[in-house]
Protein backbone atom coordinates (compact mmCIF):
# COMPACT_ATOMS: atom_id res chain seq x y z
CA UNK A 1 0.00 0.00 0.00
CA UNK A 2 1.21 3.30 -0.88
CA UNK A 3 1.60 5.82 2.43
CA UNK A 4 1.09 9.27 2.29
CA UNK A 5 1.51 12.06 4.90
CA UNK A 6 -2.40 12.90 5.59
CA UNK A 7 -2.95 8.63 5.20
CA UNK A 8 -0.94 6.36 6.72
CA UNK A 9 -1.52 2.59 6.30
CA UNK A 10 -3.12 1.80 9.28
CA UNK A 11 -5.98 4.30 8.53
CA UNK A 12 -6.05 3.04 4.87
CA UNK A 13 -6.84 -0.08 6.27
CA UNK A 14 -9.11 0.88 8.63
CA UNK A 15 -11.16 3.02 5.51
CA UNK A 16 -10.96 -0.18 3.65
CA UNK A 17 -12.03 -2.69 5.50
CA UNK A 18 -15.27 -0.84 6.49
CA UNK A 19 -16.06 0.21 3.07
CA UNK A 20 -15.88 -3.47 1.59
CA UNK A 21 -18.17 -4.72 3.92
CA UNK A 22 -20.72 -2.64 2.42
CA UNK A 23 -23.82 -4.20 1.21
CA UNK A 24 -24.01 -4.73 -3.15
CA UNK A 25 -26.61 -6.53 -4.98
CA UNK A 26 -25.80 -10.42 -5.33
CA UNK A 27 -22.36 -9.47 -3.44
CA UNK A 28 -20.98 -7.95 -6.93
CA UNK A 29 -18.77 -5.62 -4.77
CA UNK A 30 -18.51 -3.22 -8.05
CA UNK A 31 -16.13 -1.03 -6.71
CA UNK A 32 -12.26 -0.23 -6.52
CA UNK A 33 -10.13 1.93 -4.11
CA UNK A 34 -7.36 4.23 -4.76
CA UNK A 35 -4.98 6.47 -3.47
CA UNK A 36 -4.36 9.38 -5.65
CA UNK A 37 -0.85 10.47 -5.02
CA UNK A 38 -1.26 13.85 -6.03
CA UNK A 39 -4.21 14.92 -3.70
CA UNK A 40 -3.58 12.01 -1.21
CA UNK A 41 -7.35 11.49 -1.09
CA UNK A 42 -9.21 7.82 -1.77
CA UNK A 43 -11.10 7.45 -4.73
CA UNK A 44 -14.06 5.17 -4.62
CA UNK A 45 -14.09 3.59 -8.85
CA UNK A 46 -16.90 1.50 -10.49
CA UNK A 47 -16.17 -1.64 -11.45
CA UNK A 48 -18.03 -2.25 -14.59
CA UNK A 49 -16.64 -5.68 -14.83
CA UNK A 50 -19.26 -7.01 -12.46
CA UNK A 51 -22.50 -5.35 -13.45
CA UNK A 52 -25.75 -7.19 -13.98
CA UNK A 53 -26.84 -6.29 -17.29
CA UNK A 54 -30.22 -8.24 -16.90
CA UNK A 55 -31.14 -7.26 -13.54
CA UNK A 56 -29.61 -3.69 -13.12
CA UNK A 57 -28.88 -2.98 -16.82
CA UNK A 58 -29.26 1.40 -16.10
CA UNK A 59 -26.27 0.47 -12.96
CA UNK A 60 -29.02 1.80 -10.49
CA UNK A 61 -28.20 -0.89 -7.96
CA UNK A 62 -24.66 -0.61 -8.57
CA UNK A 63 -24.38 3.33 -7.60
CA UNK A 64 -26.23 2.49 -4.61
CA UNK A 65 -23.76 -0.30 -3.60
CA UNK A 66 -21.41 2.32 -4.22
CA UNK A 67 -23.17 4.96 -1.84
CA UNK A 68 -23.51 2.37 0.47
CA UNK A 69 -19.37 1.79 0.82
CA UNK A 70 -18.78 5.75 0.71
CA UNK A 71 -21.14 5.64 3.55
CA UNK A 72 -18.72 3.34 5.16
CA UNK A 73 -15.65 5.27 4.18
CA UNK A 74 -17.40 8.37 6.36
CA UNK A 75 -18.19 6.74 9.38
CA UNK A 76 -14.45 4.83 9.46
CA UNK A 77 -13.14 8.35 8.90
CA UNK A 78 -14.98 9.69 11.81
CA UNK A 79 -13.52 6.31 14.06
CA UNK A 80 -10.32 7.51 13.01
CA UNK A 81 -11.38 10.86 14.78
CA UNK A 82 -11.17 12.57 11.42
CA UNK A 83 -14.02 14.81 9.51
CA UNK A 84 -14.79 13.24 6.05
CA UNK A 85 -14.86 15.21 2.96
CA UNK A 86 -16.98 13.97 0.41
CA UNK A 87 -17.31 14.95 -3.46
CA UNK A 88 -19.89 12.43 -5.66
CA UNK A 89 -18.98 12.17 -9.32
CA UNK A 90 -16.23 14.99 -8.73
CA UNK A 91 -15.53 14.90 -12.66
CA UNK A 92 -17.99 14.36 -15.86
CA UNK A 93 -15.00 13.40 -17.62
CA UNK A 94 -14.08 10.21 -15.79
CA UNK A 95 -17.82 8.47 -15.31
CA UNK A 96 -16.62 5.80 -13.32
CA UNK A 97 -14.60 7.82 -10.89
CA UNK A 98 -17.77 8.09 -8.59
CA UNK A 99 -16.46 9.83 -5.31
CA UNK A 100 -13.31 11.30 -3.49
CA UNK A 101 -12.64 11.20 -0.05
CA UNK A 102 -10.64 12.97 1.93
CA UNK A 103 -9.83 13.06 5.88
CA UNK A 104 -10.26 16.29 7.12
CA UNK A 105 -9.36 18.02 10.11
CA UNK A 106 -9.55 16.41 13.81
CA UNK A 107 -13.05 16.03 15.45
CA UNK A 108 -14.01 16.98 19.05
CA UNK A 109 -15.61 14.64 21.04
CA UNK A 110 -18.94 16.31 21.12
CA UNK A 111 -19.05 17.00 17.17
CA UNK A 112 -22.25 16.88 15.61
CA UNK A 113 -21.29 14.69 13.04
CA UNK A 114 -19.18 12.23 15.27
CA UNK A 115 -22.47 11.25 17.47
CA UNK A 116 -24.51 11.02 14.31
CA UNK A 117 -21.87 8.50 12.57
CA UNK A 118 -21.07 6.35 15.47
CA UNK A 119 -21.59 3.05 14.16
CA UNK A 120 -18.51 1.95 13.32
CA UNK A 121 -18.81 -1.11 15.44
CA UNK A 122 -22.08 -1.76 13.53
CA UNK A 123 -20.56 -2.47 10.21
CA UNK A 124 -18.77 -5.54 11.16
CA UNK A 125 -22.67 -7.03 12.27
CA UNK A 126 -24.36 -6.01 9.56
CA UNK A 127 -25.14 -9.05 7.42
CA UNK A 128 -28.36 -9.33 4.78
CA UNK A 129 -30.61 -12.26 7.13
CA UNK A 130 -32.99 -14.24 4.53
CA UNK A 131 -34.83 -16.34 7.04
CA UNK A 132 -37.49 -15.88 8.40
CA UNK A 133 -38.35 -13.03 11.28
CA UNK A 134 -39.97 -13.64 14.92
CA UNK A 135 -42.68 -11.57 13.93
CA UNK A 136 -42.26 -9.20 17.27
CA UNK A 137 -42.63 -5.35 16.20
CA UNK A 138 -39.69 -3.31 15.98
CA UNK A 139 -40.06 0.07 18.56
CA UNK A 140 -41.98 2.88 17.28
CA UNK A 141 -38.84 4.79 18.37
CA UNK A 142 -36.12 2.58 16.33
CA UNK A 143 -38.15 2.60 13.33
CA UNK A 144 -38.13 6.60 13.81
CA UNK A 145 -34.82 6.36 13.99
CA UNK A 146 -34.13 4.51 10.55
CA UNK A 147 -36.36 6.77 8.91
CA UNK A 148 -34.05 9.79 10.26
CA UNK A 149 -31.36 8.42 9.16
CA UNK A 150 -32.51 7.96 5.89
CA UNK A 151 -33.42 11.52 5.75
CA UNK A 152 -30.30 12.41 7.28
CA UNK A 153 -28.94 11.34 3.87
CA UNK A 154 -31.36 13.04 1.42
CA UNK A 155 -33.90 10.25 1.07
CA UNK A 156 -36.83 9.01 2.78
CA UNK A 157 -38.04 5.81 3.93
CA UNK A 158 -42.17 5.36 3.47
CA UNK A 159 -43.55 3.17 6.21
CA UNK A 160 -46.88 1.39 4.68
CA UNK A 161 -49.49 -0.23 6.89
CA UNK A 162 -50.70 -3.39 6.59
CA UNK A 163 -52.52 -3.00 3.25
CA UNK A 164 -49.51 -1.15 1.68
CA UNK A 165 -47.25 -3.83 2.76
CA UNK A 166 -49.19 -6.29 1.30
CA UNK A 167 -49.39 -4.58 -1.80
CA UNK A 168 -45.41 -4.39 -1.83
CA UNK A 169 -45.48 -7.76 -1.51
CA UNK A 170 -47.30 -8.56 -3.99
CA UNK A 171 -45.57 -6.57 -6.42
CA UNK A 172 -42.42 -8.43 -5.20
CA UNK A 173 -43.45 -11.25 -5.88
CA UNK A 174 -44.75 -10.28 -9.38
CA UNK A 175 -41.38 -9.47 -10.49
CA UNK A 176 -39.57 -12.49 -8.64
CA UNK A 177 -42.32 -14.62 -10.49
CA UNK A 178 -40.98 -12.89 -13.75
CA UNK A 179 -37.25 -13.29 -13.02
CA UNK A 180 -37.73 -17.68 -12.40
CA UNK A 181 -39.70 -17.39 -15.79
CA UNK A 182 -36.55 -15.69 -17.25
CA UNK A 183 -33.62 -18.32 -18.28
CA UNK A 184 -31.54 -15.16 -18.53
CA UNK A 185 -32.28 -13.78 -15.50
CA UNK A 186 -31.85 -17.00 -13.90
CA UNK A 187 -29.12 -17.41 -15.00
CA UNK A 188 -27.25 -14.33 -14.23
CA UNK A 189 -28.17 -14.57 -10.93
CA UNK A 190 -27.46 -18.27 -10.46
CA UNK A 191 -23.76 -17.24 -11.88
CA UNK A 192 -23.27 -15.31 -8.34
CA UNK A 193 -23.59 -18.01 -5.83
CA UNK A 194 -20.48 -19.55 -4.78
CA UNK A 195 -20.25 -23.43 -3.69
CA UNK A 196 -18.79 -24.63 -0.12
CA UNK A 197 -15.58 -24.69 0.55
CA UNK A 198 -14.70 -21.87 -2.24
CA UNK A 199 -12.49 -19.31 -2.36
CA UNK A 200 -13.89 -16.71 -4.75
CA UNK A 201 -13.81 -13.46 -3.14
CA UNK A 202 -17.64 -12.20 -4.58
CA UNK A 203 -20.89 -13.64 -4.54
CA UNK A 204 -23.08 -15.62 -2.12
CA UNK A 205 -22.26 -18.44 -0.53
CA UNK A 206 -24.84 -21.31 -0.59
CA UNK A 207 -24.65 -21.00 3.30
CA UNK A 208 -25.52 -17.78 3.09
CA UNK A 209 -29.09 -17.94 1.29
CA UNK A 210 -32.41 -18.39 2.61
CA UNK A 211 -35.35 -20.91 2.58
CA UNK A 212 -38.32 -19.99 0.66
CA UNK A 213 -41.63 -19.04 2.72
CA UNK A 214 -43.47 -22.24 3.37
CA UNK A 215 -47.00 -20.11 3.06
CA UNK A 216 -45.70 -17.98 0.26
CA UNK A 217 -46.24 -14.85 1.73
CA UNK A 218 -42.44 -13.44 1.48
CA UNK A 219 -41.39 -13.22 -1.88
CA UNK A 220 -37.91 -14.62 -1.19
CA UNK A 221 -35.52 -14.15 -4.08
CA UNK A 222 -34.71 -17.53 -5.41
CA UNK A 223 -31.05 -17.35 -6.70
CA UNK A 224 -30.91 -21.19 -7.71
CA UNK A 225 -33.51 -21.68 -10.34
CA UNK A 226 -34.10 -25.09 -11.60
CA UNK A 227 -31.74 -26.81 -9.05
CA UNK A 228 -33.23 -28.56 -6.72
CA UNK A 229 -30.16 -30.00 -5.11
CA UNK A 230 -29.66 -25.99 -3.97
CA UNK A 231 -33.10 -25.50 -2.20
CA UNK A 232 -33.52 -24.94 1.57
CA UNK A 233 -36.23 -26.94 2.87
CA UNK A 234 -38.98 -24.04 2.61
CA UNK A 235 -39.81 -22.24 6.31
CA UNK A 236 -42.66 -20.03 7.98
CA UNK A 237 -41.99 -16.51 7.49
CA UNK A 238 -43.38 -13.78 10.10
CA UNK A 239 -47.36 -12.97 9.30
CA UNK A 240 -46.99 -9.64 9.31
CA UNK A 241 -43.85 -8.27 7.35
CA UNK A 242 -42.07 -5.21 9.10
CA UNK A 243 -40.71 -3.31 5.62
CA UNK A 244 -39.80 0.29 4.78
CA UNK A 245 -39.46 2.07 0.89
CA UNK A 246 -36.52 3.93 0.41
CA UNK A 247 -37.20 6.55 -2.22
CA UNK A 248 -35.78 9.85 -3.45
CA UNK A 249 -37.53 12.79 -5.64
CA UNK A 250 -35.06 12.09 -8.40
CA UNK A 251 -33.55 9.19 -10.26
CA UNK A 252 -30.08 10.95 -11.28
CA UNK A 253 -26.76 9.09 -10.29
CA UNK A 254 -26.28 11.72 -7.67
CA UNK A 255 -29.92 10.61 -5.85
CA UNK A 256 -28.78 6.85 -6.45
CA UNK A 257 -25.55 7.56 -4.56
CA UNK A 258 -27.18 9.49 -1.92
CA UNK A 259 -29.84 6.18 -1.58
CA UNK A 260 -27.47 3.82 -1.22
CA UNK A 261 -25.61 6.18 1.97
CA UNK A 262 -29.06 6.53 2.89
CA UNK A 263 -29.63 2.92 3.08
CA UNK A 264 -26.31 1.93 4.85
CA UNK A 265 -27.14 4.31 7.28
CA UNK A 266 -30.60 2.83 7.73
CA UNK A 267 -29.10 -0.51 7.97
CA UNK A 268 -26.19 0.24 10.87
CA UNK A 269 -29.18 2.22 12.49
CA UNK A 270 -30.92 -1.06 12.85
CA UNK A 271 -28.05 -3.49 13.58
CA UNK A 272 -26.71 -1.27 16.51
CA UNK A 273 -30.50 -1.56 18.23
CA UNK A 274 -30.16 -5.97 17.10
CA UNK A 275 -32.48 -5.33 13.86
CA UNK A 276 -31.87 -7.49 11.33
CA UNK A 277 -32.66 -6.51 8.16
CA UNK A 278 -33.14 -8.23 4.27
CA UNK A 279 -33.31 -6.39 0.83
CA UNK A 280 -36.29 -7.03 -1.58
CA UNK A 281 -34.64 -5.49 -5.07
CA UNK A 282 -37.08 -7.29 -7.41
CA UNK A 283 -39.66 -4.95 -7.84
CA UNK A 284 -36.97 -2.47 -8.84
CA UNK A 285 -35.32 -4.78 -11.90
CA UNK A 286 -39.14 -4.35 -14.17
CA UNK A 287 -39.58 -0.73 -15.17
CA UNK A 288 -43.34 -1.41 -14.87
CA UNK A 289 -43.39 -2.86 -11.50
CA UNK A 290 -41.06 -0.24 -10.26
CA UNK A 291 -43.39 3.05 -11.22
CA UNK A 292 -46.47 1.01 -9.70
CA UNK A 293 -44.40 0.89 -6.18
CA UNK A 294 -44.58 4.71 -6.26
CA UNK A 295 -46.01 7.02 -4.12
CA UNK A 296 -49.84 8.32 -5.73
CA UNK A 297 -49.86 11.11 -4.90
CA UNK A 298 -46.70 12.83 -5.25
CA UNK A 299 -42.99 12.09 -7.27
CA UNK A 300 -41.37 9.29 -5.84
CA UNK A 301 -38.34 7.49 -7.25
CA UNK A 302 -38.77 4.33 -5.30
CA UNK A 303 -35.22 2.35 -4.83
CA UNK A 304 -35.35 -0.83 -2.76
CA UNK A 305 -37.60 -2.29 0.04
CA UNK A 306 -36.28 -2.95 3.05
CA UNK A 307 -37.50 -6.27 5.39
CA UNK A 308 -36.77 -5.46 9.30
CA UNK A 309 -36.92 -6.94 12.19
CA UNK A 310 -36.14 -9.79 14.77
CA UNK A 311 -34.70 -13.45 14.31
CA UNK A 312 -31.37 -15.04 13.22
CA UNK A 313 -28.09 -13.40 12.16
CA UNK A 314 -27.43 -13.73 8.48
CA UNK A 315 -24.69 -15.88 6.35
CA UNK A 316 -21.79 -13.93 6.26
CA UNK A 317 -20.27 -13.59 2.83
CA UNK A 318 -16.72 -13.02 1.14
CA UNK A 319 -14.92 -9.84 0.41
CA UNK A 320 -12.52 -8.68 -1.16
CA UNK A 321 -10.10 -5.94 -0.88
CA UNK A 322 -10.88 -3.90 -3.95
CA UNK A 323 -7.41 -2.39 -3.62
CA UNK A 324 -6.25 -0.55 -6.64
CA UNK A 325 -2.24 0.23 -7.47
CA UNK A 326 -1.86 1.30 -10.85
CA UNK A 327 -2.58 -1.26 -13.26
CA UNK A 328 -2.36 -4.32 -10.24
CA UNK A 329 -5.37 -4.66 -8.58
CA UNK A 330 -4.91 -7.33 -5.48
CA UNK A 331 -7.53 -8.72 -3.45
CA UNK A 332 -7.85 -11.01 -0.55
Amino acid sequence: MVCTPSLDATSLETLLAAAVAAPSIHNTQPWRFRVNPDTHALEVRAARERSLPMADPDGRAQHLSMGAAVFNLRVAAVHLRRQPEVRLLPDPSEPDLIAVVRLGGPIGPHDRSRRRLDLYDAIARRHTSRMPFTGRPVPGPVVMEMSEAARAEGARLRLPDIAGTRRLLHLTAVAEARNHASSSRTAEARAWITPPGSDRPYGIPVTALGPPDAARRMPTRDFTGPLPALHLPALRFERHAQVALLWTAHDRRKDWLQAGQALQHVLLTATAYGVRTSLLHQAMEWPDLRAAIGHPRRPCCPQLLIRFGYGPDGGRTPRACGWETGDRRAER
